[in-house]
């Protein structure tokens, strides 16, 4: 009858132990990273396909915005009256850094006016920097020489937050540029940030709105938010595992925690 108690108890025992053991195994699979999880562009046709170019509608200008304009005619002189003083027309575009072109801007006022040194005041709020070009260059055909007119957009930036290597505020030079290369101005999402949820926030027509996307799909490359604008604003989500803790889960506490449980039961049945 002894022997039958102690078979028993001892049954109980290793049924608390595998249980333990099970829920053990099951939490640390739910919690495990998989390779589903940190895929881009995943397609069920692993061959090769295409994808129709992602629209991308030109930059309007608003008000605060920065242009970095180069005139140049065959009178160099004349044309020096608009290098700020600070012969910013010697310079290849493109080479200047952000805070020196910066310096070397003019910038749009709060009622969408650019004002330029004799030409005078230009309303240039929702136009594209090509029709801005033109409009400087009509205006100075008569006092330059062949005048020929280069502008950029100094306030070129996009902000990636979140679940990234390396978030902050970023600046590009492109005309454009897509969501992946502004992942990559971060050093990537880490394994784990939320690729399915990726939200993007831009200010259009005076409101802000908030866009999901997902780049686990191959249709983000033809997404008109493929290609992002200035001052957007790109933030990772942090898988649910990550607000789990599991990166830094005191496994070894638990499972010492547990072990010793199990002992000091068996210790007292």
């Amino acid at each position: 009858m002894k022997i039958y108690h102690r078979v028993i108890q001892q049954v109980r025992v290793n049924k608390i132990q595998l249980t333990l053991i099970m829920s053990g195994i099951l939490f640390l699979l739910n919690s495990c990273i998989t390779q589903k999880n940190v895929e881009y562009l995943q397609d069920e046709d692993k061959g090769v396909k295409s994808f129709a170019e992602a629209k991308y509608d030109d930059y309007r200008l608003k008000p605060n915005d920065e242009l970095y304009i180069q005139i140049s005619s065959l009178d160099d002189a004349a044309a020096s009256i608009f290098s700020m003083g600070n012969n910013s027309q010697s310079y290849p575009v493109g080479s200047m850094q952000p805070y020196g072109a910066s310096l070397a801007s003019y910038s749009i006022d709060k009622d969408g006016f650019l004002v330029l040194p004799v030409i005078g005041s230009i309303f240039v709020k929702d136009k594209t920097i090509p029709q801005v070009s033109q409009l400087v260059k009509d205006s100075l055909v008569n006092i330059l020489s062949q005048p020929i007119v280069t502008i950029k957009l100094v306030n070129r930036y996009v902000s990636v937050l979140g679940e990234v290597r390396n978030p902050g505020h970023f600046t590009f030079s492109q005309e454009k540029i897509s969501i992946f290369d502004a992942l990559g101005f971060a050093g990537d999402i880490t394994d784990y940030g939320n690729r399915n949820e990726v939200l993007l926030t831009r200010n259009e027509n005076g409101k802000n709105i908030r866009i999901n996307l997902d780049l686990t799909t191959s249709d983000i490359l033809s997404s008109k938010y493929y290609f992002l604008k200035p001052n957007d604003i790109i933030y990772i989500k942090p898988l649910r595992k990550k607000i789990w803790g599991m990166r830094e889960f005191p496994f070894a506490i638990v499972l010492s925690a547990i072990s010793t449980g199990i002992l000091l039961y068996t210790v007292v049945r």
